[in-house]
């Protein structure tokens, strides 16, 4: 795939003034236009077989907390805090902030009809670049197991 298109919307996360203290994290937006059924595509974003096809190098679920691990290293768990299905699915990490989590959503447009990715995250206002390049380059990992 030669250039991904894709929108980053960024946002002051406004909590609590207990949270702002605790976390200078921002949420920000990446939205992915894809050639794929919402179904077929959240079955990728939310199911261990799916994930680990492009998310992680081995992904386990047990009764909602998911086991993430990169190179052979130690896991890294997330919870799933909100779900629909074919629709989106909020994952948070257990060693992050409460406030903090990512999130897949589906979406489509009204006029074309036309898929769209939308990833929500947390990251320093400093690395919001390299974190949104990140999930680009697993976005593209997606997209070609997807075969969009």
């Amino acid at each position: 795939m030669a250039g991904l298109d894709y929108l980053i919307l960024l946002r002051d996360y406004n909590g609590s003034k207990t949270d702002k203290a605790m976390s200078k994290k921002q949420l920000f937006t990446i939205e992915f236009p894809v050639r794929c059924s919402p179904g077929i595509l959240y079955e990728f974003l939310s199911t261990p077989a799916g994930l680990q096809e492009w998310f992680a190098d081995k992904v386990d679920e047990w009764d909602g907390e998911f086991s993430f691990s990169w190179g052979g290293g130690v896991p890294d768990k997330a919870q799933v805090i909100e779900k629909e299905q074919d629709k989106f699915i909020k994952y948070q990490w257990l060693h992050s902030e409460k406030n903090e989590y990512f999130e897949f959503r589906i979406e489509k447009t009204e006029i074309s009809n036309q898929t769209v990715l939308i990833i929500k995250d947390f990251a320093e206002k400093n690395e919001i670049k390299d974190q949104s390049q990140l999930w680009e380059y697993q976005v593209k990992e997606l997209f070609h197991r997807l075969g969009a």
